[in-house]
């Protein structure tokens, strides 16, 4: 067997949108804690910052506390803004089961306002397969609410 077959199978959720904003105006609505909690979830600890840990909260399972552990990875403002996103337990089957992925954030300026594509990387198959189903129509909704935060932003 090669080293290649033997690297397990992944899946990226992408998901890109245009919004009528310039890139500043996306790139404050990503970055700024209070209004992170109005389009997915409240962070704790966070700031934009390269090496930053901060966490999220969402529903326990199994042996898994319901806790999403990330760490800022690179930060170039009103550009790119990528995260480590981790979170489950080794024993969970399903819903919680270890996921250890990376989410990045692209910002791109277009002549109607902003393109944001978002990579939500590494849902290892099948292990990851139901966090990858959820993820992928999570992430959706997110990017529309992303739109309506900044809306009021604005």
């Amino acid at each position: 067997m090669t080293d290649t077959a033997l690297q397990p199978h992944t899946q990226d959720i992408v998901v890109d949108e245009v919004f009528p904003h310039p890139p500043e105006t996306i790139w404050k609505t990503l970055t700024s804690g209070t209004l992170m909690s109005r389009w997915i979830m409240a962070p704790t600890g966070f700031e934009p910052v390269e090496g930053n840990r901060f966490t999220f909260q969402t529903t326990p399972a199994g042996r898994w506390d319901g806790v999403i552990h990330c760490q800022v990875l690179e930060v170039r403002p009103h550009e790119r803004f990528v995260y480590a996103w981790k979170g489950g337990h080794e024993t969970n089957a399903g819903y919680g089961s270890r996921l250890d992925t990376i989410v990045t954030w692209t910002l791109s300026k277009v002549d109607s306002g902003t393109r944001l594509r978002l990579v939500h990387s590494g849902f290892i198959t099948p292990r990851n397969d139901t966090a990858f189903k959820s993820m992928s129509q999570g992430w959706t909704k997110v990017l529309s609410q992303i739109g309506s935060v900044t809306d009021d932003e604005s």
